[in-house]
This record gives C-alpha cells, structure tokens and sequence, in this order.
C-alpha cells in the first residue's frame, strides 16, 4: 500500500492520525497488504509472459507506447515486492518495528528499514504515475505524427528525475533536522504530502483530457485514411475510446481511497483531539478506507494488464519469443519488393495507384496500431480495412 503515512510513520514524533491508522490492527492490514500483492504479482507475471497458441510473428521495431505499458507494469511489479517485503518484516519481527519509536533510540536499523522500504514504494508507484501520464501524452502525439522511438529518452529523463526529485524533497523536508527529531505540525507534513500526491493527480486530471483529444484525432485519421468512415473503422474506434476508459477505470477505483482517506486523516490531524466522541464516524471512514488502500493499492498491477491487453490466458509458452505489437508488421511487409507479389494480370496502371494509396495509409496503420496493441480483434478489423489488405 502506497501512502504518505508510512514514511510519517518512521518519526518517533508522528501525529495522532498516523497513529491511529497505523497501530489499527497491523497484524491483519499487513496479512492484506501481502496477499493482495502476491495475488497481483504473480497474475501479472502471468499475463505478460508469451502464451501457446499465440502465431509466432515477427515484431520490427518496438513502439514507444509498448515500451511504456512493459515499464508500468514492472514499476507495479517493484512496487508489490516493496509491499511483500514491508508487510513481511512488519509481521515477522514485532521487536524490531517497535524500536521505529523509541525516541532518541540508538539503533539505527528499524528506522532506515522504515524510511528506506517505504522510500521504495513510493519512488516506484510515482514513477509508474509518471509513466502513465506520459503514454496519454505519447498516444496524442503518435497519432499527431509527432513522436518516436526517440522520445523513449526524453520520457525515462522526465519520469524517473521527477519521481527521484519529488521523493527526496519530500522526504527532506519531513525529516528536518533529523529522523530522530521530526519537526511536528501541518506545516511541516504537507510539502511531504504533495509531492506523494502531485504526479497522482496530475494522472486524474491531465490524461482524461489527453485521451480525449487522441480518441477525436484517432476519427479524423481513420475517416482521412479512405475518405469514409465504414463499421469497421468506427468500431475500431470505439475499442480504443473503451481501452482509454478502462485505463481511468482501473486508476479511479485503485487510487480514490487514497484521496478519500488522505481528506479524512488530515481532517483529523487539525482537530484539537481525535478521540472525541463527534469524530468518530470520521475514524471509523479513515480506518476502513484505509484497510481498502491495503487491497486495491498492489492489485494495480494485474488490472492494468487487463486493461491493457486483456485477459491472455493460462498457457504459458516457456520459449521465448518476442512480443507482436499488431499492425506494426503491416510496415514491414510492404519493405520489400517480394513480400506481397503482384498478380500477373495486373495493369501496371493500377498497380501504380495501389502502391501510392498503400503508401499514404501506411503511416496512418502504425499510429492506429500502437494505441490498439494487444486487442485481437481490433487487429484483425484494421487488417481488413487496410488498403494492404484490401489490395492485395
């Protein structure tokens, strides 16, 4: 479970609030927190290992949007074996948690294991934040024909510097002047709790948007590619609208209590006293959302790969091959001179005009394949609805 409060935690001078959700049953929230990530790990690795049945095809060149699907899902692999690690130690060594708060304490081991596991999971769940928000941004700009392989680099520089920086600075600011001597106060927290919260709401607000607007260029390329817009190229459409959809889903219902949780403890810190009998529906609210964080937070993992390439089955193929991205291959196929021969009775006139209407669309075809990867029947709809296929 990825919060703001369990690096708060590591303060021997924590506030009531962390407090309270932190000594709130830790032995059955740890229990959670290891099972909801081992389930989620192992069905992700499972959905992205290659599956038998699947045609061996040739994949020539791997997207940018691929690239950044693989690096969210392993930044949600990492950061579920920072949970199971965590929650691990948590239950297994009692005596060694409980030195985290002694105050003035002179060993130095359970708070470095507190800052530093929670330090982890953090920095790979923003990191994945980040990477989500730049596959809206490059899924705009793919359909824009304005983005590449190259880009690749310029997302790694923004993603992981943006996650580094923002962790530390925080992590700077609640630990000043030192971990043994938390700063107590709002004040001292909240820079803490916006670089936790920043890149996560950027996702919330920024790629809906984003979406949007590649979903009506994605119309446009599709109705420009022939001059009309037929069934298949509308349902087409509406499949990677449904993939967007899916997408936002998936992160509203894993990350909203986060929110809802983060409200109601910073409500509470700002009250004179939280055991007050008024504030108690308030507790309850924040302890059962924050059971629910401990659940939904590590299954991250698996329901983006359902969102992005559907359920892929049980059977593993153990030989490794490398992963198709759909239509890419339409690309290549036209590279060569001999990949699609032309019929013999063909009029070399028409011939022509094949070649330049291929040509024109060809392009298009890649940009409409990289925001469908993995959905099949998708793949199958643009296939026949390419000139390529039409053509030949």
């Amino acid at each position: 479970m990825a919060s703001p409060r369990l690096e708060t935690y590591c303060c021997p001078n924590r506030d009531a609030a962390t407090q309270l959700v932190m000594d709130f049953q830790p032995q059955i929230f740890c229990g959670v927190c290891i099972g909801s990530a081992s389930v989620s790990l192992i069905l992700t690795i499972l959905q992205l290992l290659p599956k038998k049945g699947q045609s061996p095809r040739k994949m020539p060149k791997a997207s940018s949007s691929s690239t950044i699907l693989l690096l969210i899902s392993i930044c949600d692999i990492l950061g579920g074996l920072g949970m199971i690690f965590r929650s691990s130690v948590w239950l297994g060594f009692p005596g060694f948690i409980a030195n985290i708060s002694v105050v003035n304490g002179t060993d130095v081991w359970p708070s470095t294991f507190c800052v530093g596991s929670a330090m982890w999971i953090q920095l790979l769940y923003s990191a994945g934040f980040w990477w989500l928000f730049c596959y809206a941004v490059d899924s705009y700009l793919v359909v824009r024909r304005s983005a590449g392989l190259s880009t690749i680099v310029l997302y790694h520089m923004m993603t992981w510097g943006l996650a580094v920086m923002l962790c530390v600075e925080g992590i700077a600011l609640l630990y000043y002047p030192s971990l043994s001597s938390c700063e107590n106060g709002l004040e001292h927290a909240i820079p803490h709790y916006i670089t936790t919260y920043a890149p996560l709401l950027l996702v919330l607000v920024a790629n809906p948007i984003l979406f949007r607007r590649t979903v009506s260029a994605v119309a446009s390329l599709l109705k420009g590619r022939q001059g009309i817009y037929t069934e298949n190229e509308r349902r087409l459409g509406t499949e990677i609208q449904m993939r967007f959809f899916k997408i936002m889903l998936v992160f509203v219902i894993c990350w909203s209590s986060n929110i809802i949780n983060e409200t109601l403890l910073f409500y509470l810190e700002m009250q004179p006293d939280i055991n007050e009998m008024p504030l108690k529906n308030i507790r309850t609210a924040a302890l059962i959302t924050w059971i629910i964080m401990g659940v939904l937070n590590p299954m991250q993992g698996f329901l983006f790969t359902l969102a992005f390439y559907g359920w892929t089955g049980w059977r593993v193929d153990l030989k490794w091959r490398k992963r198709e991205i759909p239509w890419e291959s339409l690309s290549s196929s036209t590279a060569g001179e001999n990949a699609y021969p032309a019929p013999v009775n063909y009029q070399s006139n028409i011939h022509d005009s094949k070649k330049i209407s291929t040509a024109d669309s060809q392009q298009t075809d890649e940009a409409i394949s990289m925001l469908s990867e993995g959905n099949t029947s998708s793949d199958e709809r643009l296939t026949r609805s390419s000139p390529i296929y039409q053509g030949w």
